[in-house]
C-alpha cells in the first residue's frame, strides 16, 4: 500500500489496490474496495459497501457510500459501485442503494460529479455523465451515458433522463427526458434537442436530419404522445431515432416532459 498518509485511517478488511493513494485525514471503511491507483485527497471519506474502479480520484471533503437518505431504512446490507476513471470533485455526496430499490446504487466510467453533486440511494448512472456544481439525483434515478446535468438542477426521484440529453441549469425534472433532448427552464421544459452535444460527438448530418423530423413527428404529430411515438417506430432506419422510441416505449414510474406545440 503505497502512498497512504500517517494521518488517515484504513479499517481492518478494506482492499486497497496497487499505487492507491489516501490523503491526509481520509477514512477508508473495513468494506471499501479500492482499485489500482485509486486516489483519495483530503478529508475524504469512503465507507459502507463500496467498490472504486481504477484511476478514480476523489477530491476534498467528499462522503462517499454513507447509509441513504430514507427513513425507511433499516440498515440492510446495500452496496455502492462506482467504475474506472471518475472524478469526484469536493462535497460530493453518494449513498447506498436501499432494500426496495434493487439495493445498488451505480456510477459507470469517465463521469465527472462536480462540486456539491449529490447522488441518492439507488440511483444508476451510464457512462461519461457529467453533474455540475450542486446538481442532485434523487432516488432510483437512471441517467444513461452521455448526460450533461446543470448546475443547481434536480432530478425527481425515479427520472429517468435519456442517452446524449442536457439539462440546462436552475432546472428541476420532474418527468422522463428523451434522449438527446435539451432541457431547461425552473420547471423543466423539454425545448428541443442537443444538437451541440450531437454535433460533437460527429453524428451523421442524415442521423441529425431523422432526429429533427422525430422530434417535430413528436411536438406536432396527432394522437397522444404515446401514439407519435409508436409511429416514429414504423420503418424508421436510424439508430437515433429508435433509441428515443425504445426508451418511450419502455418501463416507466414517471411521465415523460413531452415537447410543445
Amino acid at each position: 500500500m503505497s502512498g497512504i498518509h500517517p494521518s488517515a485511517i484504513i479499517e481492518d478488511g478494506a482492499q486497497i489496490g496497487q499505487d492507491c493513494v489516501v490523503g491526509p485525514f481520509s477514512y477508508v471503511g473495513a468494506n471499501v474496495k479500492l482499485a489500482d491507483r485509486v486516489e483519495l485527497k483530503s478529508h475524504v471519506v469512503v465507507t459502507g459497501d463500496t467498490s472504486i474502479g481504477e484511476d478514480t480520484v476523489i477530491f476534498n471533503f467528499s462522503v462517499i457510500g454513507e447509509i441513504p437518505q430514507d427513513l425507511k431504512f433499516g440498515g440492510e446490507n446495500t452496496r455502492l459501485e462506482i467504475g474506472q476513471r471518475n472524478r469526484i470533485r469536493e462535497h460530493v455526496t453518494i449513498n447506498t442503494g436501499t432494500e426496495g430499490g434493487g439495493g445498488v446504487t451505480r456510477i459507470g466510467d469517465d463521469c465527472l460529479l462536480m462540486a456539491g453533486v449529490h447522488v441518492a440511494h439507488d440511483v444508476q448512472i451510464g457512462n461519461r455523465v457529467i453533474m455540475v456544481n450542486h446538481a442532485g439525483a434523487a432516488g432510483h434515478c437512471i441517467v444513461e451515458d452521455d448526460v450533461i446535468v446543470g448546475g443547481i438542477s434536480g432530478l425527481h426521484q425515479w427520472v429517468r433522463v435519456g442517452r446524449g440529453a442536457i439539462i440546462g441549469a436552475l432546472t428541476m425534472v420532474p418527468k422522463d427526458v428523451i434522449p438527446y433532448g435539451l432541457v431547461q427552464a425552473s420547471r423543466g421544459e423539454l425545448e428541443g434537442l442537443n444538437l451541440v452535444g450531437l454535433k460533437r460527438k460527429g453524428v451523421s448530418r442524415e442521423d441529425i436530419s431523422a432526429l429533427r423530423a422525430a422530434f417535430k413527428e413528436l411536438s406536432e404529430g396527432d394522437g397522444t404522445f404515446m401514439d407519435r411515438a409508436n409511429r416514429l417506430g414504423q420503418g424508421n432506419d436510424s439508430d437515433y431515432v429508435q433509441r428515443i422510441v425504445d426508451f418511450v416505449t419502455g418501463h416507466s414510474d414517471r411521465s415523460f416532459l413531452t415537447p410543445r406545440k
